[in-house]
């Protein structure tokens, strides 16, 4: 089987069926699970953090395989291309929706406080009960792009990480792929849990939040393609994708879990989670 090809399967498994049962779990669950969205936000978080930190950051600068960190400054560089990219699409997104959402004001919180802000259910909702067609396709496929946003970078990771490899089983990218799976449940439940509190049926809105996940293969494959470049390349690839997953934690998992519940308990999912995060890596 070609690479590229095992690649795709891998992240078909990872992102669609990992966000989709996801989905499914947040199907099952109660509409008012606040807070345990909250901690499964706060546990994908710190799985996250534990891959930036203890494996893609230190990949990069060690591209090309001397021990050291040769590629310091491209690092760097790399995180801030990656992390701004990320902010820049999103504030987009934002300035284009909230200003269709009666709620969100001067007063209201800088960044997402619920679900349907996340993923910007909130604003599909919207012209869907004003019967404006036209305006709720628009808001679907904004809806859309704010998914793929989380799930591009996430993508990559895995990409990077079979970059260079010459075996399809490659440790790397299959612990990579462990790991995004494992964020990508919580990450589900984020998305099915508006749609259906919206009144989309059940199996229509855990449908939808498992071909979500499909922009991760987009992600992989693009990771894969520019990591093979060469170690420059592959150093600037796995820091891009670096910043930008730092972006989704910092700037929006983080906050929204402790904005949807004021509480520490939320700090110990995130420990938690990056402990596992480094129990999957390096065990």
């Amino acid at each position: 089987m070609p690479i590229w090809l095992w690649i795709a399967v891998v992240t078909f498994i990872s992102g669609v069926l990992g966000t989709g049962l996801g989905g499914l779990v947040g199907g099952i669950a109660r509409r008012d699970s606040s807070r345990m969205v909250s901690l499964f936000l706060s546990f994908a978080g710190g799985v996250m953090l534990s891959i930036v930190c203890f494996d893609l950051v230190e990949g990069a600068m060690d591209a090309n395989g001397t021990g050291g960190p040769e590629y310091l400054l491209l690092t760097i560089a790399g995180l801030f291309l990656g992390y701004l990219t990320v902010f820049l699409l999103n504030r987009v997104i934002d300035d284009n929706t909230n200003k269709d959402i009666a709620h969100v004001d001067q007063n209201h919180p800088a960044t997402a406080d619920d679900l349907g802000e996340l993923i910007h259910s909130d604003h599909y909702q919207h012209h869907r009960e004003t019967g404006d067609r036209q305006e709720m396709f628009v808001a679907g496929v904004i809806m859309a792009c704010a998914i793929a946003l989380h799930n591009l970078p996430e993508g990559m990771v895995i990409g990077v990480s079979y970059a260079g490899a010459q075996d399809i089983m490659a440790r790397g990218g299959l612990i990579m792929a462990i790991v995004i799976g494992l964020h990508n449940i919580p990450e589900g439940m984020a998305v099915s849990v508006p749609l259906i509190t919206s009144g989309v049926p059940r199996p229509r809105a855990v449908l939808v939040t498992a071909l979500s996940g499909a922009p991760t293969i987009l992600g992989a494959l693009l990771g894969y393609a520019v990591g093979g470049l060469g170690p420059a390349a592959l150093c600037l690839s796995m820091s891009f994708a670096a910043g930008a997953m730092l972006y989704v934690v910092f700037g929006e998992l983080f906050p929204e879990a402790f904005l949807m519940w004021r509480s520490k308990t939320p700090a110990f999912a995130i420990l938690i989670g990056m402990v596992v995060g480094l129990l999957v890596i390096y065990v």
